[in-house]
């Protein structure tokens, strides 16, 4: 299955994430099949890019986002 989740990139106690699409088996910071967007906690408003095309081409396709990235992209719409 298909997920659309979170890899978390930075530093420690410094968290950056990349929003990706990857297999649900992999690990979290493995290998994945596309980058679709970034999300920032440590700004103030927290930041996050999305490629909206991709993120409903994917969805479309059958990928399960999980639940934080599902609020992610109701918050950057």
């Amino acid at each position: 299955m298909v997920k659309i989740r979170l890899q978390r990139q930075g530093a420690k106690k410094a968290p950056f994430y990349h929003i990706v699409v990857a297999d649900s088996r992999s690990p979290r910071d493995g290998k994945i099949i596309e980058k679709i967007g970034t999300y920032n906690p440590m700004t103030e408003p927290s930041t996050i890019v999305l490629d909206k095309e991709k993120v409903e081409k994917w969805i479309k396709n059958g990928a399960k986002p999980t639940e934080t990235v599902k609020q992610l992209i109701e918050k950057a719409n």
